[in-house]
């Protein structure tokens, strides 16, 4: 590994984790910017949670290299958990304890005294909108509650670094999107935050730079725009007004553009993915398409042209959509 640098949050190289006959994780290299959000995307089973907690000290690496901070996580591993915190996929709160006395609690236990501990509680209860249940036993909370509670209990110490491992599994879209404003305002704090997820929409959401991880390796990595643009420079739809010529008008597209094209379930619809052409761009490419379809004689009365989409990026990188498999008991 190269010597660290400041800017770097996180820094692995051939970071290896066998279990029995199994590479759960395979030579995963990472280079976490710090102050993002850093994706970390893949299907169930992946290896994306084994990663974590390899990063988090919580297993041992079998080969390769990680450091946090500069900190080796298996030689300086006491100086990774002090500037770390972990929030998993499930909730690590007591759920016969209210809302408030878990956090008072886990406040006591990183040595706030009882009044200060209070306080810090009551703070973030207010910040994430539990205040009102500060009182209940987190038992009857919602997903969506618990999350929150379980991400508040992760930040009672803001840490330098905050590992979430799919922290939306399983919650419905608006305490999804609650969940995405508290990631949001715990960088804007100055926090590193890791996250795993098999949710493509969240990825581009919160991600600034993103590893696509399957079969335990990375497979591809950088911003949103690079990931997109490695597949191709987009998708052009139309719609057409005789759907009887769909078919002329598909083989049309796919020599204009030499480039796939897709039959849409709507009888009079297509989509073609334009492949990247030096000095070509998306929209000329369209263009010529248009006019070539005009010239004989297809009328197209609607179109429009867009980014490939993240699951496109998968799908073209892996084979296969992200919801596949099965987790990985490790």
């Amino acid at each position: 590994m190269s010597q660290h640098t400041s800017a770097l949050a996180i820094e692995t190289a051939g970071l290896v984790k066998t279990f029995g006959e199994t590479r759960a994780v395979d030579g995963v290299d990472l280079a976490v910017p710090a102050g993002t959000v850093y994706g970390v995307l893949g299907p169930n089973g992946a290896g994306k949670t084994t990663t974590v907690k390899m990063l988090a000290t919580l297993l041992r690496p079998d080969g390769g290299e990680a450091h946090v901070f500069g900190h080796d996580v298996v030689r300086e591993a006491d100086e990774v958990r002090g500037r770390v915190s972990l929030t998993g996929q499930y909730a690590s709160v007591d759920e016969d304890l209210t809302g408030a006395e878990n956090l008072v609690l886990l406040g006591r236990l990183l040595g706030h005294h009882k009044k200060a501990a209070r306080e810090r509680a009551g703070q973030l209860l207010e910040a994430f909108g539990l205040s009102e249940a500060a009182g209940k036993q987190v038992k009857h909370y919602s997903g969506g509650m618990r999350r929150r509670i379980d991400i508040a209990a992760s930040i009672l110490n803001t840490p330098e670094l905050l590992f979430l491992d799919e922290p939306t599994t399983g919650l419905d879209p608006r305490s999804r999107n609650q969940v995405w404003d508290i990631v949001r305002a715990v960088v804007a704090q100055g926090t590193t935050v890791l996250l795993t997820t098999q949710y493509l929409d969240e990825a581009d959401q919160l991600a600034a730079r993103i590893a696509v991880i399957d079969h335990g390796r990375v497979i591809a990595e950088g911003t949103k725009g690079e990931l997109k643009a490695s597949v191709g420079a987009g998708t052009v739809h139309l719609r057409l007004r005789d759907g009887g010529r769909r078919a002329e008008a598909a083989e049309i597209l796919r020599q204009a553009l030499d480039a796939q094209v897709q039959l849409e379930p709507d009888s009079v619809a297509l989509t073609a993915r334009l492949a990247t052409a030096a000095g070509d761009t998306a929209a000329e490419q369209a263009s010529r398409a248009l006019a070539e379809l005009a010239r004989t004689g297809i009328t197209v009365d609607n179109f429009s042209l867009g980014q490939p989409s993240l699951d496109e990026v998968f799908l073209a990188l892996t084979g296969h959509p992200t919801h596949d498999t099965e987790e990985m008991a490790a």
